[in-house]
């Protein structure tokens, strides 16, 4: 916890800055962000922030409802690009006025001032490492995605192909599904009938692992079918607790949330050195069952520290 809130002072009275963060979908892992992001404001006192969830996961949605917000002016924007090729012109016009700051997701090609997140492409290798571990012998595995053209997804995406390179599994498949879990579950149903000797499922969302794991369930196909996949939902924890999830990396959206906030707030009080490099990376870890038990507590721990105000 040190780590995490390392930096914190109390601000003098000065005029507060108005900070928008439009996350992703009302779930778990972008409500653990937000919980970061509202002790960062907490203990800064010199913040208004206004932190929406995106109901509509498409581009259009995201760029709509961050035009809405920033109507009445912004001194800092942070996003999460659904498709930052399509929404490059879109970031760079903000970026004339406003701080930008990208969070999960990048848009590295744009004007954004700095990315606050995992090393996606290294994230990717650790899932690789689950996966071979997983299947020492080899086999068939299907990739499930969200929105194929987030940067986080494509990193994810190439740090698994390039951990996999030499050994037995084969990626024989790619399916999106929008961020739907609805649809990420009829994907793996789908999946499990065409593919009656699937040997596994690499899920690049968090939401995929809950979705998929219902769907092998009903297969009767769980634990045979080996599932790694990311983030820690509580039905995915469940699973790799029972067995039916061979393990998920974890990002720290607690830290990413709480480090957005806090560095955006020194950076327009004067310190550009905040952002420096152009990117913060948080480091993301594998959890399998042998660590799940002393990964839920560490969690717990944060947790309660961070809603009892107390870093």
């Amino acid at each position: 916890m040190v780590g995490l809130f390392q930096g914190c002072e109390n601000s003098v009275t000065q005029k507060k800055l108005r900070l928008v963060f439009v996350g992703g979908s009302p779930d778990n892992y972008w409500s653990v962000v937000r919980l970061g992001c509202d002790f960062a404001t907490r203990q800064l006192n010199d913040v208004d922030l206004d932190f929406r969830f995106l109901e509509n996961g498409t581009s259009g949605a995201q760029q709509e409802l961050l035009s809405t917000l920033v109507t009445n002016g912004a001194d800092g924007i942070v996003i999460s690009p659904i498709d930052p090729e399509t929404q490059m012109g879109f970031l760079n016009n903000l970026a004339t006025n406003t701080l930008v700051v990208c969070a999960d997701s990048d848009a590295a090609k744009s004007q954004r001032r700095c990315y606050i997140g995992a090393d996606n492409v290294a994230a990717g290798m650790q899932a690789a490492e689950l996966l071979k571990a997983a299947l020492p012998q080899g086999g068939k595995i299907i990739f499930f995605i969200g929105y194929p053209n987030a940067e986080n997804t494509k990193d994810r995406a190439e740090g698994i192909q390039k951990g996999l390179a030499g050994s037995k599994i084969q990626i024989i498949d790619t399916l999106w599904d929008g961020a739907a879990s609805d649809i990420a579950q009829k994907n793996a149903e789908d999946a499990l009938v065409k593919h009656p000797d699937l040997a596994g499922m690499a899920c690049l969302n968090g939401y995929q692992g809950p979705a998929i794991l219902t769907a092998v369930r009903q297969a009767g196909t769980a634990g045979q079918v080996k599932i790694v996949c990311f983030e820690d939902y509580d039905k995915t924890m469940v699973g790799i607790a029972a067995g039916d999830i061979y393990g998920t990396i974890v990002q720290n959206p607690l830290k990413i949330g709480y480090q957005t906030i806090f560095r955006m707030d020194k950076y327009l009080r004067g310190d550009k050195s905040q952002f420096d490099n152009g990117k913060i990376l948080i480091p993301s870890q594998s959890i399998t069952k042998d660590n799940l038990t002393d990964y839920l507590a560490l969690q717990r721990n944060q947790l309660v520290q961070t809603q009892a105000g107390n870093p």
